[in-house]
């Protein structure tokens, strides 16, 4: 039984998987094992190879990247769509907006909410009303059945042509959507963008309304304008490595922060991306891990930011300043990276092309509007003096008598004959058919006067028409100019462009824990407090340390980390300046070598290698060894104490560093002595001056 049952299973498998082809058709049939796929594996590769990339296509063209054309993600477009449909000057329900789109985007309600409330709080497009949210706090939108929209004025101005938009049927082809909306102004560098798709990501920050409509005109100027981001949460940026917004730029981005009493901070303004309550969040970490000391954190965020930061007393209001952009979120790095879709294809551009593209979109869609209305004009020019000469000239009149359609549409036709001439256009069957349809209650009522005014002003619209396309660069700088005039109030720069140092945390940081030694056995750390106190330190800082037998070692601060037996030399290494102190030591070369005084600076170091101070011979030993400032310390001076020997008349000898010159640390430095040295100690600060002197 079980070999039928497997038999069976094999004809199934046999009947399912189509085999490749091995050889000729007449060649003999080998039988294999139909659950061994390993024939199949090359059919199985392209199948996932080929479904792989339809699902990154996807996910790059129709939902994770904005289209260069309007600046829109598809769920973006398919919300302004559908908040278009249902336009009629009242507030809509979020709710029933939602279940409008879903007709064009097939992925849910939730999607649709989440992208129509990030659009709502840019504030360009969409007039909120209700609880929206507050990008400040990070706090949530209401629910969709509580919440309203409308499409703000900015929006029917800009956004909406449907004379000019491109249509497309809608994933279950019973509706017509937008390619792309024919947006007449750089949108997407005013809004900005976030996505991430397969193997492509995109990051847009937001820039100025007013500076991208200024830039726009200087395009058409032909000039070449700069353009740097603007954020809604205000702040203060170093655009100095933006790169004009190209891939591996970057904006440092800083919160506002006011000193408003000697121990309180106030921090007014948010960097980009960052809210209020992750900004706490950010203070509270450091200050648990002792990079930054507080008292206490108040969010009074409403309407406008405010988080106090209350400090401790006896803090000094400007280090704690520097603290937080060192240490927290006070201080971001974002990098941009300007990914749009063009030609159905991903392409990278800089903010300065992105806006190029989209002004010459615009006075395209201008051209295209303009050349729609003219031909609406003259059309609408060509039947009212139609209408007028068939009514004036009494042509209506002559088809009384005709007893068919054609004979009626041939007299119409032959009493128009002489005024042909009049038109721009051939009079085609069509036009007879409309003449024919005037009522005789509005023929009896006809003003020939008020006809003649409405051919007067059609005409002078038309010139005008003609005269913008004529100048097309110009009418497109004035059409810029009134959106500047008429949206641009209230929407001036809010982030302060501004310069920055870089903050170096170990200047900043606090040092609120204690450095200790075990010289003889050769450990440091904060954690051995029965040992010898050192100084005083922070969990970022470096320590440095000298050995007798001349190694060096470099290691950031722990509990407890071995350095090296018989520390003769420790304290805290600066790594931004490591030739801030010059070093001078005395040391044996080998067992039985002469001695030699070194003058020094450290220079580099890598954390944890050991560095040979002498000349690396077995026996080395140092007998002294300190350090001064470079800059204005007090240079040492020493006094070598030798060894009695037979014939030895002089007992000792004196140093003074002043006169050696300062090399490297791997320099050898100069002979003291060749005899046996019994110990080195430090000249007093008398002898020292004396000898200087």
């Amino acid at each position: 039984m079980p070999r039928k049952k497997t038999s069976k299973k094999k004809d199934n498998l046999e009947l399912e998987f189509d085999q490749p082809s091995t050889g000729s058709e007449d060649a003999p049939h080998q039988d294999s094992d139909p659950f061994d796929l390993s024939t199949d594996s090359g059919h199985i590769d392209d199948m996932f190879s080929e479904w792989f990339l339809d699902y990154a296509s996807y996910v790059i063209l129709e939902r994770a990247v904005p289209h260069a054309n309007d600046g829109l993600k598809p769920v973006q477009r398919r919300i302004l769509h559908s908040m278009r449909e249902l336009e009629d000057g009242r507030y809509n329900k979020v709710a029933n907006v939602i279940g409008n789109t879903m007709k064009y985007h097939p992925h849910g309600d939730a999607s649709i909410g989440d992208a129509m409330v990030q659009l709502g709080q840019k504030d360009l497009l969409i007039d909120m009303q209700g609880n929206w949210g507050n990008s400040f706090t990070g706090d949530s939108a209401a629910a969709p059945r509580y919440i309203e929209a409308r499409l703000s004025k900015f929006a029917l101005d800009v956004v909406f042509n449907p004379k000019t938009t491109n249509w497309l049927a809608s994933y279950d082809g019973r509706n017509k959507e937008p390619e792309t909306q024919p947006v007449k102004f750089p949108l997407l560098l005013a809004q900005g963008a976030e996505g991430i798709a397969v193997g492509l990501s995109c990051k847009i920050l937001p820039h100025n309304f007013i500076e991208l409509l200024d830039g726009c005109i200087a395009f058409l100027r032909k000039k070449k304008p700069e353009i740097v981001p603007d954020f809604p949460t205000g702040g203060i940026a170093d655009v100095s490595e933006y790169n004009n917004g190209k891939r591996g730029g970057r904006v440092k981005v800083r919160a506002r922060i006011e000193a408003r009493k000697k121990n309180l901070l106030a921090i007014t303004e948010l960097p980009f991306g960052k809210t209020t309550t992750s900004l706490i969040d950010s203070i509270l970490a450091a200050n648990d891990k002792g990079k930054i000391k507080i008292s206490r954190v108040e969010d009074n965020t409403a309407e406008h930011v405010e988080i106090l930061v209350y400090l401790p007393s006896g803090s000094d209001a400007e280090t704690a300043e520097q603290a937080l952009y060192a240490f927290t979120d006070c201080e971001v790095s974002i990098s941009t990276n300007i990914c749009v879709i063009e030609n159905e294809k991903p392409h990278f551009f800089s903010a300065q092309d992105l806006l190029y593209l989209a002004t010459e979109k615009t006075r395209d869609l201008l051209k295209r509007e303009l050349e729609i209305q003219l031909g609406e004009l003259e059309e609408k020019w060509h039947f009212s003096s139609l209408e007028k000469i068939f009514i004036e000239k009494r042509i209506y009149r002559r088809i009384e008598e005709e007893e068919t359609w054609e004979g009626v549409i041939q007299t119409v036709d032959t009493g128009l004959k002489p005024y042909k001439k009049l038109f721009n256009r051939e009079i085609t069957r069509d036009d007879i058919l409309r003449l024919l349809e005037i009522k005789i209650k509005r023929i009896s009522k006809y003003d020939s006067s008020k006809a003649e005014e409405l051919i007067k002003a059609l005409e002078d619209e038309i010139a005008e028409t003609k005269k913008n396309l004529k100048y097309l660069t110009k009418y497109a700088i004035k059409w810029f100019t009134e959106l500047k005039k008429k949206y641009g109030k209230g929407r001036e720069r809010k982030t302060e462009l501004a310069s920055f140092k870089k903050v170096v945390a170990q200047e900043v940081v606090i040092a609120n824990e204690t450095l200790y030694v075990d010289r003889k056995e050769g450990f440091a750390g904060t954690g051995m407090k029965k040992d010898e106190a050192i100084c005083k330190c922070s969990s970022l800082d470096d320590v440095i340390a000298i050995s007798q037998d001349g190694t060096l070692k470099v290691s950031k601060v722990s509990e407890k980390a071995f350095f090296g037996k018989n520390i003769l030399h420790i304290d805290i290494f600066n790594r931004s300046e490591p030739n801030a102190l010059t070093y001078c030591m005395v040391y044996r070369d080998g067992k039985t070598g002469p001695t030699l005084a070194k003058h020094f600076t450290v220079g580099g170091v890598t954390r944890d290698k050991e560095y040979d101070l002498t000349k690396g011979k077995p026996g080395s030993r140092v007998f002294y060894v300190s350090c001064y400032e470079t800059e204005g310390g007090e240079v040492d001076a020493v006094k070598v104490n030798l060894k009695p020997a037979p014939r030895l008349r002089k007992t000792e000898e004196e140093v003074h560093f002043k006169d050696l010159v300062v090399r490297g640390r791997g320099s050898g430095g100069n002979i003291v002595t060749k005899n046996a040295v019994r110990n080195v100690v430090r000249l007093p600060k008398a002898a020292r001056e004396e000898a200087g002197a």
